[in-house]
């Protein structure tokens, strides 16, 4: 009988340490999957992906892992500016320590919002061990919609018990999370930031999902992605659909993942 076991641990770098939990699915018979590797969004964590992993891990019968990057959820704290270069970063620092940690030589990688440009520079970097890319309300590119709706959030915030809410998952890490994904955005420095030069190094397959009504990104941006990348692709819109499309129509995000991920190994 399949079943699911969980399994958290931590992964140390020289900057601190990176909580990682994983989804692990024991199939009745010995299957041999590449697992699914998730980043998560710039507010995000583990635990703010609530119990998509789990589903996932069970619809499409593989490993999923998830980790909180330095500074987020139980990870170890961060107290400088994030770096304008940090998307780039979580794929040429954080990505081979894990690969070797976990002792992984094939993946697969999952992205939302911005982790879904960590993940396609993933995808770009490790040609021959990546075998797919999801990218879920993804940005490759800032837009003024994206702009406009931080500067909403920002606001937002400023009520503490939005605050609050957050801290449920960060901490006293809190008012860091957000000034790294405001002052970062909002900055006249990052308004130039791109992935094209790596959108066209991704030659594994692309499943792009978006919301058609996503009030962060519009829909340049998953067509841009599919525009660009040299592998097979696929673009799944969402009717009805904001930025967190995992939660506002999961069962349609899972049953798109899995036809997907039927055809890879």
């Amino acid at each position: 009988m399949d079943r699911l076991e969980t399994n958290e641990q931590f992964l140390t770098l020289a900057q601190g340490q990176i909580f990682i939990k994983q989804w692990k699915f024991k199939p009745s018979t010995h299957v041999d999957r590449a697992p699914i590797i998730l980043f998560h969004e710039s507010l995000g964590s583990v635990d703010l992906w609530r119990d998509f992993p789990e589903q996932l891990a069970r619809v499409t019968q593989r490993n999923v892992i998830a980790y909180d990057r330095l500074g987020f959820g139980k990870s170890s704290a961060r107290y400088k500016a994030l770096n304008f270069n940090f998307v780039t970063q979580e794929a040429t620092e954080v990505l081979p320590a894990l690969l070797q940690l976990l002792g992984l030589n094939e993946f697969i990688v999952m992205g939302h919002s911005v982790g879904g440009g960590m993940a396609t520079i993933c995808a770009a970097l490790y040609p021959i061990q990546c075998k797919a890319l999801i990218t879920e309300a993804a940005q490759s590119m800032v837009e003024e919609l994206t702009l406009d709706g931080i500067r909403r959030a920002k606001v937002a915030f400023a009520d503490e018990k939005f605050l609050n809410r957050l801290a449920k998952y960060h901490g006293d890490k809190t008012q860091w999370v957000l000034d790294a994904w405001t002052k970062t955005w909002l900055s006249p420095e990052f308004v130039t930031w791109d992935l094209e030069a790596y959108l066209t190094q991704v030659h594994c397959p692309l499943l792009a999902i978006h919301g058609e009504i996503d009030e962060y990104a519009s829909l340049a941006q998953p067509k841009r992605l599919v525009a660009l990348v040299q592998g097979e692709t696929d673009l799944c819109l969402i009717e009805q659909c904001g930025h967190f499309p995992q939660q506002e129509k999961p069962e349609q995000v899972l049953s798109r993942i899995q036809k997907f991920l039927e055809k890879i190994g």
